[in-house]
């Protein structure tokens, strides 16, 4: 009998559902559902719509038994951060906000005023972002505390899909970290802080680690679906997922996981919170294994999708690169990590808006604009590999990218040449793949990360660029 594993994976702009088996030692990947996923404005908020995608994951279930490939296991992995606040009776309170809304605008001074920046980064490694759980839950302190007085759980988005699927209520170590509410040195709540910071330190939930099984869907998901299964943590975040899935066994490589965001990084056993990385910005976030992902968050292929969008959808991401190449002596360059660019009204007008306000030539073409977003983004892995160097006193060969951004050659040439370094592109579904590898270690498939990093090499195409 063929063993299916379901990968649940959505990100920011679109979610699937992935079935995966072992066949002849190769991990075998079938897609069977996928749909869309934003942000709606919702009273003056930008909100995700988690019910609507919980009919979407139930459905995707729904399609594997048509199929007849029943899985032993699921588990879900989403972006980090977001979260909802469940009171006594289970029933989310608020709107489900989403790290995009503007909400949070001042909150880090609100932070600052109780723990100063640089104590914060040493007690939790994770670099200042705006929307950062911790921040988030001060907009909700400042905004609505009779939330915050009623919440008797919080669980981050997959948690909260885990949640839903098996009545369980866990929150599972890599997407805790993301918040910036986790010591790194206990890899626990850092509960003396969120003490500080006045959060109820009763809303948070025991980490798990990734490979944990949380247990089996309700009656009521079991009726609607026709089958039952285990739910198994994978590293719910995806980053932490789709690193799982680079397929390399030694340590000289820096990784980027490109998709709407690129986080650009590496594997570590320790986790580095000196002033210095906190000068830096670069984050130690929570791993598969214990292990921590040092790395930077980079605005990423968020600013092509939006141009795409704003140019109605007409072509695909490989004609944007095509058009790109063919534009490729514009000169103007972008902060690519900018804040103007992180949620702007119209992305095409924020970045002529840069290059006029920098004394710039400014794109006018969708090649110009598309040249400068991937030069800019290249010049930025160039810069991020500098400081990782910089950081750990060595110097890496080669880059690996998993993820969508491994199908957009253009960029990964760019790269390649801005670096120097090879770049190694694939598997692009990384995420989904790390998601199903942690659920096949968690059932013995493989012995070890090394063994299925082997059979992830094996299994998918990998493109090297010079």
């Amino acid at each position: 009998m063929t063993k299916y594993y379901l990968a649940v994976d959505i990100g920011a702009s679109s979610g699937r559902l992935i079935l995966g088996h072992l066949e002849n030692g190769k991990i075998v990947l079938e897609e069977v559902h996928r749909f869309e996923n934003g942000m709606v404005k919702k009273d003056g908020e930008l909100c995700w719509e988690f019910d609507r995608l919980f009919v979407e994951i139930k459905d995707g279930l729904k399609k594997c038994k048509e199929l007849g490939k029943i899985p032993v296991s699921m588990g879900v992995d989403t972006w980090g951060v977001d979260y909802v606040l469940l009171d006594e009776a289970g029933q989310v309170l608020g709107n489900t906000v989403g790290y995009r809304d503007h909400r949070t605008e001042g909150m880090d001074e609100e932070v600052y005023k109780i723990i100063p920046q640089e104590k914060l980064y040493e007690r939790t490694g994770i670099q200042k972002e705006i929307f950062n759980t911790i921040y988030q839950l001060m907009a909700v302190k400042k905004k609505h505390p009779e939330y915050l007085e009623k919440a008797d759980t919080l669980l981050h988005v997959p948690d909260y899909f885990h949640y839903l699927l098996t009545g369980k209520k866990t929150c599972e170590y890599t997407e805790a970290t993301t918040g910036q509410l986790v010591s790194p040195l206990t890899k626990d709540w850092d509960y003396e802080l969120i003490d500080m910071l006045g959060y109820p330190r009763k809303m948070f939930q025991k980490l798990i680690m990734p490979g944990t099984p949380i247990g089996h869907l309700t009656k009521e998901v079991q009726e609607e679906v026709g089958f039952d299964l285990v739910v198994v943590a994978p590293a719910t975040h995806d980053t932490g997922s789709a690193v799982l899935a680079v397929p390399a066994n030694d340590d000289d490589f820096i990784y980027i996981s490109s998709g709407t965001w690129s986080l650009m990084g590496l594997e570590r056993k320790e986790a580095d919170c000196s002033l210095k990385s906190c000068g830096m910005n670069l984050t130690n976030e929570g791993g598969y294994g214990g292990r921590f992902r040092y790395l930077k968050n980079i605005m990423g292929l968020w600013m092509i999708q939006s141009v795409r969008h704003e140019f109605q959808d007409k072509y695909g991401f490989g004609e944007i690169c095509q058009m790109a190449e063919e534009a490729k002596d514009f000169p103007s360059r972008v902060d690519a990590n900018a804040q103007c660019f992180l949620s702007p009204e119209n992305m095409t007008k924020e970045i002529q808006d840069y290059c006029r306000r920098t004394g710039q030539q400014v794109p006018e073409t969708l090649g110009q604009i598309a040249t400068v977003i991937y030069t800019s983004l290249a010049e930025c892995y160039a810069r991020t590999a500098k400081s990782l160097e910089e950081m750990t006193g060595r110097t890496y060969s080669r880059i690996h990218i998993v993820g969508g951004g491994a199908n957009a050659g253009y960029l990964n040439e760019l790269t390649a040449k801005a670096t120097g370094k090879e770049v190694h592109a694939g598997p692009t579904e990384a995420t989904a793949i790390g998601n199903i590898t942690a659920q096949m270690l968690e059932a013995g498939e493989f012995r070890s990360v090394e063994e299925a990093r082997t059979a992830i090499h094996q299994s998918f195409d990998i493109k090297i660029y010079k």
